[in-house]
């Protein structure tokens, strides 16, 4: 059956993976209400297309911290893509390098950071958990630097693991065959088998609770680069992030996978872009699976987006091949996009592109 479609992925990852595997990477957390809401809010996002405009030349590039890239559509970071496929994050990076945009290779990824920048060469960021022993931390964060990643990622929603039911009910862990490499010689890279979900275990064994704005400052004591903060929702994180020397923000729910009823990100996106007034970029990561919703989420004024799910689907699908695919059917999509809106570049993009249903509720079928 061809793909035409990022979402089609899903499908066929449900049928190659175990179960265990594939609920981990699909599911959110408790009544997974955000989860379903990161997708559905894109659809209470209805355009105004502009007509007679010459869009025989469409310009997608942008750059993202000075780095330029194809379009504004990256890899958000995803843990233990191996447990997908066994060229696992070698493939993800090897697509994104190919597709000209930037991956970020997550701390618990079964590939190490060394392995990863072996690939070749790519704009790749690090994503960073910060561990209650700051030694590890700092180690991690030099060897990332010293492989030539860009920038950090540090995920800021995760003081202790949401409440994610499948995988209390699969008992979670990684694969015997696995380890998390990055810790592999701090003797963390092993989850051990637990009665519940062996992951959340982890975490409440190693993740430092008390992470706080000021660890945001002494991050950047420790490393040249900079600092991206992974999980604002909110105006008032926004201004504190950028207090704290944040050199951008990138609104996330952690795909909807820690505080469940949080609203979908598309809908938290303008708040936080509005109190950020341009001092820093802005992305959205959550519910994007259409160049529609990279276009919505633009329009609202995100700098670009990441994809997180899509890419571990298409991976278990069709290993390097099908992250390619998802990044270029989303390319192909995002383009029609814009020529269908009347834009030709991504400065064109503005919010008179696009209605919601909340700030003209007049204008919208009830939906």
């Amino acid at each position: 059956m061809e793909i035409t479609n990022v979402s089609e992925y899903e499908a066929i990852a449900k049928e190659k993976l175990p179960k265990m595997v594939y609920d981990y990477y699909a599911s959110g957390a408790e009544d997974q209400w955000t989860l379903r809401e990161n997708r559905n809010a894109f659809s209470r996002i209805l355009f105004r297309p502009r007509i007679l405009i010459d869009v025989s030349k469409i310009d997608m590039t942008t750059t993202v911290l000075g780095f330029k890239i194809s379009m504004p559509i990256m890899i958000a970071p995803t843990a233990m893509q191996k447990m997908a496929h066994p060229e696992g994050e070698y493939a993800t990076a090897r697509a994104a390098s190919a597709a000209g945009t930037i991956m970020t290779l997550s701390s618990w990824a079964t590939s190490s950071v060394e392995e990863v920048a072996s690939t070749g060469p790519g704009i790749r960021f690090f994503q960073l958990y910060v561990y209650k022993d700051r030694k590890v931390v700092e180690q991690l964060v030099r060897r990332a630097e010293r492989a030539g990643f860009k920038a950090i990622a540090l995920t800021v929603d995760t003081p202790r693991l949401g409440r994610r039911e499948a995988d209390i009910k699969n008992r979670f862990t990684l694969p015997p065959f696995l380890t998390l490499k990055n810790f592999e010689g701090l003797d963390l890279g092993k989850m051990e088998k637990t009665s519940d979900s062996g992951l959340a275990s982890y975490v409440a064994g190693q993740i430092d609770r008390s992470l706080s704005w000021k660890d945001v400052q002494w991050l950047q004591t420790i490393t040249k680069m900079p600092i991206l903060v992974k999980g604002v929702v909110t105006a008032e994180d926004t201004r504190l992030a950028i207090q704290a020397g944040a050199a951008g923000i990138i609104v996330s729910n952690h795909g909807a996978r820690q505080l469940d009823y949080a609203p979908a990100t598309i809908r938290c996106l303008e708040e936080v872009v509005k109190a950020a007034q341009g001092r820093v970029p802005v992305f959205l990561d959550g519910g994007v699976r259409r160049g529609t919703d990279v276009f919505k989420a633009l329009a609202l004024g995100a700098s670009g987006i990441f994809i997180g799910r899509p890419v571990v689907f298409s991976l278990a699908a069709e290993g390097e091949a099908g992250v390619r695919k998802v990044l270029q059917m989303l390319r192909e999509e995002f383009e029609l996009t814009m020529a269908l809106s009347g834009c030709r570049s991504l400065n064109e993009i503005t919010r008179d592109h696009i209605v919601t249903d909340w700030d003209q509720p007049r204008l919208l079928p009830r939906l």
